[in-house]
């Protein structure tokens, strides 16, 4: 029996077909998937972890990370990205705009000063760590305002004690710090910066 080409070609356009249809109806899907992300991540007021977003729409590994990247596309073309913290996925104005902000709500920029900055670079670095130690890599005697502050803002946490003379506690930052500076990890840390040159400048 001989199968004519035309038969053939009407077999391979149908296959043809049915391949786009379906990459059309994936597309879609994970359009609207993307869609349900981004509402989650307007509404909740803390980032929502990868377990978190799978749980709540009942997606796979490959299925939130494929709408991941479908509204990581879509938000390039606004004033939005989707960022990774140590807490999750969350939504924020893309960092083209900071100067816009900076020159127009001058007043939201927080100051940090230079001795909270270097306070929390030591607990950063070198954690876990006594309010000694931070004083003898700074140099300088450590006002307990600047640790208040840092209690206060959720950067740090005093877990455990060091075994020395009077046990003092000891420091470590939170993944509320991670995400304060847009991190995912300490690893991600840039290098240390030298408190000697710093406190010498200043």
């Amino acid at each position: 029996m001989t199968i004519s080409s035309d038969a053939t070609t009407d077999n391979d356009k149908q296959k043809v077909s049915a391949v786009l249809n379906q990459q059309d109806k994936d597309i879609n899907k994970y359009e609207t998937i993307s869609k349900y992300i981004e509402v989650l991540l307007h509404t909740s007021e803390a980032p929502l972890t990868a377990n978190a977003l799978k749980k709540y729409l009942s997606l796979s590994n490959k299925e939130l990370q494929l709408a991941l990247d479908q509204l990581q596309e879509r938000l390039e073309a606004g004033v939005l990205s989707l960022t990774e913290t140590a807490s999750g996925y969350r939504l924020q104005i893309a960092d083209g705009y900071s100067a816009l902000i900076q020159r127009v709500f001058p007043q939201r920029q927080e100051r940090l000063s230079q001795a909270l900055l270097e306070t929390l670079s030591v607990i950063a670095y070198k954690q876990p760590v006594t309010r000694s130690d931070i004083e003898y890599v700074r140099g300088v005697t450590l006002s307990s305002n600047i640790l208040r502050q840092l209690f206060d803002k959720g950067w740090i946490i005093e877990n455990g004690h060091k075994d020395t003379l009077g046990r003092p506690a000891l420091l470590h930052t939170t993944p509320q710090f991670l995400d304060a500076f847009g991190l995912t990890s300490l690893d991600l840390l840039p290098p240390m910066p030298d408190m000697t040159v710093t406190n010498a400048i200043t």
